[in-house]
């Protein structure tokens, strides 16, 4: 092991990712020598910034623990630090069953590590973070917690009531990035459509959106999770208006029946879904739509699920991702439904729903074999360049492979002319330098 080397691991989402840069530059201001999800561990520090959400993502992060603790116990690191999701809502029994982690934070008081390894912690940098994405893009979160009340979703548990960011703090922190090389932006809450209204009593996603966008050196900006039920409409208008508002919308709508909806606790039926994404497609045109689908939540019937796929056949989405329901302890569906379907049954409904949605983004991508894009470029692989689109979110969604004709900058913007496709990625083709 290093001195002074601190390695921090980070698993689950994005808002994760944003906390443990925002530590990263705590370690950093107090002289450490950072590094994150490195291949090989070698600090004498380790953090573990952990997910809580389900089944798999809680498995994942205790496994990491356990991995970690094995070396803590052997000696092959001094200090083992856990902090995130996970462990604001299983400290206890985790303080119990491994003991050989220095100490366990939760989702809100890992500032506390920097002071107790004797350190001092840097308020004026407090919304300061080191960037572990490529130089030219990064997540932006807006608010903490959810007010929502949806009977599958541990996350209100986890994180409590909706704290948004002040407009102000938000537009700061981006101005910071911009001169840092950002140039694409990536928003990200729990709920973003639920954006300040703890703070200024009304939805003010809109306003937000339309003051980031008039920052100089924001390119693009991308909008994730957002919430069907009372969706701020006055948003629609600003996507559609500013170049730099990438014509892309994440809403996770989770189901299409009634019966499942009421179920889900979803504060939405479907008839208001289709209503809000047909005025979505015709207040933006060529919008691109990713959303999220569950199968497997209790009392899901055969005609359920059914009534999902033709709701996603004519919905056409063009990005959808699918997870079976995972049943949590504490929330509504666990205290008041029995998870009676077998594992084997919500899993082959998942296959189904995505093998149906395959077919659709490949037709969808199909539509684009002809037409030149604005691509920004992530990455240089040895035969290929690799970028996305607006129409594509980091890690999520599809890329474009570009032809090495001729040298392109990772970070730059080029227009690229879709040559063809290969699974739910585009090739592409450009003449600029």
């Amino acid at each position: 092991m290093r001195k002074n080397k601190v390695d921090i691991i980070t698993l689950g989402c994005s808002k994760n990712l944003v906390d443990s840069e925002l530590l990263m530059r705590q370690f950093a201001a107090n002289g450490y020598d950072v590094s994150h999800d490195p291949e090989k561990p070698e600090g004498e520090i380790v953090v573990i910034n952990t997910c809580g959400f389900i089944g798999d993502a809680k498995e994942e992060s205790v496994n990491m623990i356990l991995q970690f603790a094995a070396a803590r116990k052997q000696n092959k690191i001094r200090k083992l630090f856990v902090m995130g999701c996970l462990s604001e809502r299983y400290l206890k029994e985790l303080q119990d069953e491994i003991p050989e982690v220095d100490k366990f934070y939760g989702k809100f008081n890992w500032k506390l590590l920097i002071s107790d390894l004797g350190k001092s912690y840097h308020n004026e940098l407090s919304s300061d973070r080191i960037i572990t994405t490529p130089a030219h893009y990064t997540y932006l979160k807006i608010a903490e917690g959810c007010n929502r009340t949806c009977s599958y979703c541990s996350i209100p548990i986890i994180t409590g009531k909706y704290q948004s960011r002040t407009l102000e703090e938000i537009c700061e922190e981006v101005i910071r990035l911009v001169k840092q090389g950002v140039k694409e932006f990536q928003l990200i809450a729990q709920d973003l459509t639920y954006y300040g209204l703890d703070l200024y009593k009304k939805y003010n996603l809109a306003e937000l959106v339309q003051r980031i966008s008039d920052i100089q050196g924001v390119e693009w900006m991308r909008l994730h999770y957002a919430y069907p039920a009372h969706f701020p409409v006055d948003l629609l208008s600003v996507i559609r208006e500013r170049d730099n508002v990438c014509k892309y919308l994440d809403i996770a709508l989770q189901h299409s029946s009634d019966r499942m909806l009421k179920l889900m606790r979803r504060n939405i039926d479907k008839a208001a879904t289709t209503d809000l994404l047909q005025r979505i497609r015709e207040e933006v045109p060529e919008i691109h739509l990713r959303t999220t689908m569950m199968v497997g939540h209790p009392g899901e019937t055969e005609d359920d699920f059914a009534d999902l796929l033709d709701f996603v056949k004519q919905m056409r989405f063009e990005r959808l991702g699918g997870f079976v329901y995972s049943d949590e302890e504490g929330t509504y569906s666990n205290l008041n439904y029995s998870d009676n379907i077998e594992p084997d049954e919500k899993y082959r409904r998942l296959d189904e729903l995505m093998a149906s949605q395959e077919k659709i983004a490949v037709k969808i991508n199909e539509t684009k074999i002809g037409k030149t894009l604005k691509v920004i470029v992530d990455r240089e692989e040895p035969d290929f360049y690799a970028g996305r689109t607006e129409f594509d979110s980091p890690e999520v969604d599809p890329e474009v492979l570009i032809h090495k004709k001729n040298k392109l900058i990772v970070g730059n913007f080029y227009p690229v002319t879709i040559t063809g496709t290969q699974y739910f990625d585009l090739i592409g083709k450009t003449d600029k330098i």
